[in-house]
């Protein structure tokens, strides 16, 4: 079996073009049409705070502000929606057909409802069929990297994350992705509470199959402190 490239925005996107969890209309942007939007963001921003009532041109504090904000979200918190990743480069299993594991994947995200951080991690788990593909392990947080750096719900990038790896690894027995995420607009407003955590879970096939027992050793796995790798 040939190694596979895929481009994530041809195979694997399911939200509407333009929307906060997908890519932006346009996409991808170089570095002159990033420059541009960052400088019209800019501008907006400064109006937003005005309308805020909030005197950012005199407060040295403030007065880089609505650049500072443009900026971060062109180049880090919205950058899975301007900027695309390499190609994905899959490989023949080569008769493994046991499970492959990545967890505590580090999350950085943000939530399309207040635009606040989503902060967590990701574990991501398929089984690999004998003829089919598996994918190089940084692919995995590149592909968690890819869909976090939006906006999203959390229950949509777990979705979003478990179909890229779906697809990417043709021909496997199962795909498991669970996030555990700390939501920045349940901590600073509304009910204001602390350190509450959200777990979502997608699974298909044989992690969804209570005859075996592939979704309890990926959960079982979860808890093994392997070389004071911490979980």
């Amino acid at each position: 079996m040939e190694n596979k490239r895929r481009q994530i925005h041809e195979e694997l996107e399911v939200v509407q073009e333009g929307f906060a969890n997908g890519v932006a209309v346009g996409f991808p942007f170089n570095d002159k049409q990033k420059l541009k939007m960052i400088g019209e963001a800019e501008k907006a921003y400064g109006k937003f705070l005005d309308a805020l009532k909030c005197d950012w041109r005199n407060d040295p504090n403030s007065m880089e502000t609505p650049r500072r904000v443009a900026k971060a979200y062109v180049n880090d918190l919205w950058s899975g929606r301007y900027t695309a990743m390499s190609p994905i480069t899959s490989f023949p299993s080569d008769g493994y057909d046991g499970i492959v594991i990545e967890r505590n994947i580090p999350l950085t995200s943000m939530c399309s409802h207040h635009h606040q951080t989503i902060g967590g991690v990701v574990h991501i788990g398929y089984i690999a069929g004998e003829e089919g593909q598996v994918i190089g392990l940084s692919k995995l947080n590149r592909i968690v990297e890819l869909f976090g750096r939006r906006g999203a719900i959390q229950e949509q990038l777990t979705s979003a994350i478990h179909n890229a790896v779906d697809k990417i690894t043709e021909g496997n027995k199962g795909v498991i992705v669970s996030i555990v995420g700390t939501h920045n607009c349940v901590s600073c407003r509304g009910v204001k509470h602390q350190g509450a955590a959200m777990v979502t879970t997608k699974a298909s096939l044989a992690f969804r199959d209570d005859s075996n027992n592939a979704r309890k050793e990926f959960f079982d796995s979860l808890k093994i402190n392997n070389g004071g790798h911490n979980i």
